[in-house]
């Protein structure tokens, strides 16, 4: 099995057990004189194998994202922690970049020129700037993160 076909298997367990825990919930209790509408001890022990399942496919997928090498990004691992912390990064530039620049921000524009008048204390197109290779760079460790992802196999 590949690598990504495991991260969908990892996904639809996650919906599963989500349905499971509302059905059971949902079952827990009834009215006196009512069969409640599904069988919360089954619904649960049901829960209990896909949870199973799920944490021996979550090893499997840490391990192989431990292994399997991408490129100059060092192992899986480290380029989907590159990923997310270019995210943030990219975050907090855009928002630094839109708070200089006031944008989506009421009540900056001066109605009398007696009002104080606001200025950028950061370089909005400087910051625009990087957030576009922010960006860039973004796409570039998410493709080759995704080329690993269906060229990987899960290991045991």
């Amino acid at each position: 099995m590949k690598l990504a076909e495991a991260l969908a298997e990892r996904a639809e367990a996650t919906r599963r057990v989500e349905q499971l825990r509302a059905r059971v919930v949902s079952s827990a209790r009834h009215q006196e004189g009512e069969t409640p509408a599904e069988d919360a001890a089954r619904l649960l022990a049901e829960a209990g194998e896909v949870l199973d399942a799920l944490e021996t496919l979550i090893r499997r997928i840490n391990r192989t994202n431990a292994t399997v090498r991408v490129g100059p990004d060092g192992t899986l691992t480290d380029a989907l922690a590159r990923r997310d912390v270019l995210r943030l990064r990219h975050a907090v530039v855009t928002a630094a970049a839109d708070a200089a620049a006031g944008t989506g921000e009421r009540g900056y524009g001066r109605q009398l020129r007696s009002e104080l008048m606001m200025l950028a204390a950061l370089p909005v197109a400087e910051l625009r700037a990087q957030a576009d290779v922010l960006a860039r760079e973004i796409r570039e460790v998410d493709v080759r993160i995704q080329r690993t992802n269906w060229e990987a196999d899960l290991l045991d």
